[in-house]
């Protein structure tokens, strides 16, 4: 009877159109496009990516196809387990050995040292791409904190912005590979330390990809804030602003668009950066990952680069989406169309 009852009421949704019903059908019919769409495209990509893999011949082998990269996928993630089982087990005996020096009486300078141990085991798959993601944040931080104040100043003085233009303009096209070898020696040479909070190699990637990618979010900045409406600046001289408010009620609010352009634009470079100046310097990462494995030159080595190129690809698409998901949260107009 209650069953029955349910299903008869109106005003209770069914359990699985429920969702679906609380959305107009225009909503509906976009959703299902954006499902729809991107799976058929999907599926042609894999499809055509599969057929040509079977005509490409190379020194290592047949090019790989869509199931090869997916084993050696599993692969990697199996091997991270295994490598992450390893360094439990280093742990727990290291554990061990410091509880019996400590019964046993051992010096403490001793136990300390012991404590200093580490597992020594090799970087996995999935610590590489942790790796990497960990250096952009720092990169990619470190030239926004730079950027966007810049900007903002040259954006509301022109005579400032004359100044700097040919600056901006002549250092933005220089590719990662110029910067690499400069800042690489001069980390050298100035990062000297017994004890170093962070690794050289960390310091040089951040650095690199710092330089590169600033200059976007620079640029856009700087056009956003220079584009504020001239009504609103008047307003804010009527109602006697001063300098901050003005900058954070009236300029920011305004400029915040062009702004996230630049940070969408600087991001998805440093993450491309990255990768390259991990190739060339060696440094930990997944672009060290690619180098390492192309010098391999095992059977498996398309198929495990192939795997790297994919989650970089992926990676950068979530990096991108997390930024426009962040715009649409601060941005004063809810109703602007965002991509």
């Amino acid at each position: 009877m209650s069953s029955t009852a349910d299903s008869s009421n109106p005003e209770k949704p069914l359990l699985f159109g429920g969702f679906a019903s609380g959305m107009s059908s225009q909503k509906r019919h976009k959703l299902l496009l954006s499902i729809f769409l991107p799976a058929v495209a999907i599926s042609i990509f894999l499809m055509l990516w599969s057929v040509s893999a079977k005509n490409i011949h190379t020194s290592l082998g047949t090019f790989p196809g869509p199931a090869q990269v997916w084993v050696q996928g599993q692969n990697l993630w199996k091997e991270h387990r295994e490598e992450r089982a390893k360094a439990a087990a280093f742990d727990e005996r290291q554990q061990k050995r410091m509880e019996k020096a400590i019964a046993d009486g051992k010096p403490p300078e001793k136990i300390e040292k012991m404590k200093k141990r580490k597992y020594t085991g090799k970087e996995t798959f999935i610590d590489q791409i942790f790796t990497s993601l960990w250096t952009v944040a720092v990169g990619f931080l470190l030239a926004s904190i730079i950027a966007i104040p810049i900007g903002i100043v040259t954006g509301m003085n022109s005579m400032l912005y004359m100044a700097i233009n040919p600056i901006v303009q002549m250092f933005k096209p220089v590719s990662p590979l110029a910067w690499l070898p400069l800042i690489t020696m001069v980390v050298s040479a100035v990062y000297v330390s017994s004890d170093p909070m962070f690794s050289k190699s960390f310091v040089t990637s951040a650095l690199t990809v710092s330089l590169c990618c600033l200059w976007p979010t620079l640029i856009n900045t700087t056009v956003g804030v220079s584009s504020v409406d001239k009504d609103l600046i008047n307003v804010s001289r009527v109602l006697r602003l001063n300098s901050w408010t003005k900058t954070f009620k009236i300029v920011l609010p305004s400029a915040i668009p062009m702004i996230f352009t630049g940070l969408r634009l600087s991001l998805g470079i440093s993450w491309m950066v990255l990768i390259a100046a991990e190739m060339l310097a060696q440094n930990p990462g997944l672009g060290k990952f690619v180098w390492d494995e192309f010098q391999n030159g095992s059977s498996n080595s398309l198929a495990r680069i192939m795997v790297a190129v994919l989650v970089i690809g992926f990676i950068g698409f979530l990096l991108d989406r997390s930024m426009l998901g962040l715009q649409r949260l601060v941005s004063w107009d809810k109703n602007a169309v965002l991509r």
